[in-house]
């Protein structure tokens, strides 16, 4: 066996590791695309549906074996109509030069857009003093919490995040998700703060933003319901007291591109 394994690992070649290394981010990327949507249950039926077909053949249950091999041909010839909406949006990505990063990383006009939104947002709640509790998600996923809610999946927009925050409308208690530059979920449910060094004043969303930044890297933007003030959490700490300005100066180093060797590999051109 020994002598096996060393005879294998001597016929691989450089461009092989290339070749097999491809493969497996390749893998990766689609497995990163299709991790929050229904096709991962899908593919978990699919992986059971397989692994009855093989023990059936191995212990010769010829029928049950049959059947399940004429539906797995059945599932195969489907799979490109139950995936249709992760297709379109990997060729979309493919299309746009986006396959090969996050998918909710954004370049610097995208940034600039979405903390554009954000500002004007918290400035018009602000002023007319309506509560709202923003998350915009990091490196930590937070697909718990937005099980939590009602999915939205809309463009951040400043109309769209003031509709959704006014008041005695379906969607104004609780949170809203933010991905990338699209929101994901509203009326989220988060995790309230244990530390006993908090002011009295700050009510359950200030609680809930520092909660959910003492859980995960995501940065929280509150906006009071009975003062106006604009506060930012992240890292279990409260910024508060902020302006449209210093809310920008704040986000913007928060979501520097990092740029992967992998990404970087696909990207590199000769000089």
């Amino acid at each position: 066996m020994l002598l096996q394994i060393r005879g294998i690992i001597s016929t691989i070649s450089f461009l092989d590791i290339i070749d097999m290394a491809i493969v497996a981010y390749v893998l990766y990327k689609l497995y990163i695309m299709i991790r929050d949507t229904r096709a991962v249950a899908l593919l978990k039926g699919l992986a059971v549906l397989l692994l009855a077909t093989l023990v059936s053949k191995w212990l010769e249950l010829n029928v049950i074996n049959w059947l399940l091999q004429k539906t797995m041909t059945v599932v195969l010839v489907a799979l490109p109509v139950v995936f249709q909406p992760e297709l379109r949006r990997a060729l979309e990505q493919l299309g746009r030069g986006r396959f090969f990063k996050n998918s909710s990383q954004l370049n610097a006009e995208e940034k600039e857009t979405l903390f554009t939104e954000l500002t004007r947002t918290v400035t018009a709640l602000s002023k007319n003093k309506i509560g709202a509790l923003m998350v915009l998600e990091r490196d930590t996923g937070l697909n718990d919490y937005i099980e939590t809610g009602i999915k939205v999946d809309g463009l951040v927009t400043s109309e769209f995040l003031i509709n959704i925050f006014i008041p005695n409308t379906p969607l104004h208690d609780g949170a809203v998700i933010i991905r990338g530059n699209r929101i994901q979920a509203a009326g989220c449910l988060l995790p309230l703060s244990d530390d006993r060094t908090l002011t009295k004043e700050l009510g359950t969303r200030h609680r809930a933003a520092i909660g959910i930044s003492e859980q995960a890297d995501a940065v929280v933007i509150v906006v009071s319901e009975e003062t106006g003030i604009i506060s930012l959490a992240r890292g279990g700490r409260l910024h508060r007291y902020l302006d449209a300005d210093k809310l920008k100066e704040h986000l913007a180093p928060l979501f520097v591109a990092k740029t992967s060797s992998l990404s970087d590999l696909f990207s590199w051109r000769p000089s």
